[in-house]
C-alpha cells in the first residue's frame, strides 16, 4: 500500500512543505510564505517544473516559476483601471505589487509571494497527502483598494499517488458579489529531452484572437492542434471550447505528464516560448482582461456562495516505444 507523507523542508532558504509518495516516487512542495507556490514537482528526482530564476526571485520580484496562483486576475490587463459590478478600482496604489509586461501592462494578478497564506490543516495517509492554505484577501488595504470585493480563498492540495490535484475556493466574505478571474502558470519540462522532441496534445477547439499587446480583439477561430512532436512551434495563445474531459498531454524519454481541467476552468493558454525548454498548460477562469471587457465571460459569485475550481497533474512513467 503506498505510503504518503508531508514534510517541513527548505528550498532556497524558505520554508516550504514536501507531500511525496514512496511508490510513485513523486513529491511536490510548497511555499507558504512564497505565495503557497508550487515550487517544485520532481518525479524518481528529476524536476518537472521549470525553475527560470527560482523562489528566491519569485520573493523578490514576483518572476513567474513552477505553479504560481495568478489573482485576482490571469495572464494580463489592458489598463490599470476597470470597473465590476457597480465597484470602480485602480491599481495605482499597488504600483510595487505589479508585475507588468513588455508593453506595461499588468500582469499575473497581486499576490505573488504573498506572505499572507495560513496553513489550515496537514494530513497524509496511505490514500494521499493533503494540505489546505487560506487567504483572507479584505486584511490587505492596498489590495482590496485595487480589487475592492472581500473574500476568501483556500487552497486544497493533494497528492495521490502520481497525481497531483490543486483546488482552489474563492468565497465572498462582503455584502456585494466576486468577479471570478483568477488562473495558474504551471510551468512544465521534460529533463534530458530536447524540446524539439516533446510530444504534446492540446484539446482545444476555439482560438481567442489577440491584439499586438496580447489582449482578446473580440474576435476567434476554430481551431485543432495536432497531437504530435513540439518541434518549433511556439505558443502563446487563448483557447476555449476544450475537450471534456479536458486532459492537456506533454511526453517525452519514458515519462508522461497529464495536465487535466477538472472543474472551473473553461478557458486555456497554452504558452510555450521557441527560446526556452518549457511549456505551459495554464487554467483560467476567464479570458484574458476580463476585469476590464466585463461581459458574460466573467462570473460574479454572490454572497454566501463559493466558486470552486480544480486542476490536476498525472505524472506517468512510459517504455518509450509508448510514448506515442
Amino acid at each position: 500500500m503506498a505510503q504518503h507523507r508531508i514534510t517541513d523542508t527548505k528550498t532556497s532558504g524558505f520554508p516550504t512543505l514536501t507531500l511525496s509518495c514512496d511508490d510513485t516516487t513523486v513529491d511536490a512542495a510548497f511555499a507558504p510564505t512564497v505565495g503557497m507556490i508550487g515550487c517544485s514537482l520532481r518525479h524518481r528526482g528529476a524536476e518537472l517544473l521549470g525553475q527560470r530564476g527560482g523562489l528566491a526571485k519569485y520573493a523578490a520580484q514576483g518572476s513567474t516559476m513552477g505553479i504560481p496562483l495568478l489573482h485576482p486576475w490571469a495572464n494580463r490587463l489592458s489598463r490599470t483601471a476597470y470597473s465590476v459590478a457597480g465597484m470602480a478600482a485602480t491599481l495605482d496604489g499597488c504600483a510595487g505589487r505589479l508585475h507588468r509586461d513588455g508593453n506595461g501592462l499588468p500582469m499575473h494578478g497581486l499576490l505573488a509571494a504573498s506572505p499572507n497564506w495560513r496553513i489550515t490543516a496537514r494530513a497524509a495517509d496511505a490514500q494521499s497527502a493533503r494540505l489546505s492554505a487560506a487567504l483572507d484577501f479584505a486584511t490587505d488595504a492596498a489590495l482590496l483598494a485595487a480589487f475592492p470585493f472581500r473574500h476568501t480563498l483556500t487552497l486544497e492540495i493533494a497528492l495521490s499517488g502520481a497525481t497531483l490535484s490543486i483546488g482552489t475556493i474563492l468565497r465572498p466574505t462582503g455584502r456585494i458579489p466576486v468577479p471570478v478571474a483568477f488562473g495558474f502558470h504551471p510551468y512544465l519540462q521534460l529533463p534530458g529531452v530536447a524540446r524539439a522532441d516533446w510530444y504534446i496534445e492540446a484539446p482545444v477547439r476555439r482560438h481567442l484572437l489577440l491584439d499586438a499587446r496580447m489582449i482578446p480583439s473580440g474576435q476567434s477561430e476554430a481551431i485543432a492542434i495536432e497531437p504530435g512532436r513540439l518541434g518549433t512551434r511556439a505558443f502563446d495563445d487563448l483557447f476555449t471550447d476544450l475537450d471534456r474531459p479536458t486532459h492537456f498531454v506533454l511526453a517525452g524519454g519514458g515519462r508522461r505528464i497529464t495536465v487535466t481541467f477538472d472543474e472551473g476552468y473553461p478557458y486555456a493558454q497554452l504558452y510555450a516560448p521557441g527560446a526556452e525548454s518549457l511549456i505551459c498548460f495554464e487554467p483560467m477562469t476567464a479570458p484574458t482582461n476580463a476585469l476590464v471587457a466585463g461581459g458574460q465571460s466573467l462570473r460574479l459569485v454572490e454572497p454566501g456562495h463559493e466558486y470552486r475550481a480544480v486542476f490536476s497533474i498525472a505524472v506517468e512513467s512510459l517504455l518509450i516505444a509508448a510514448e506515442r
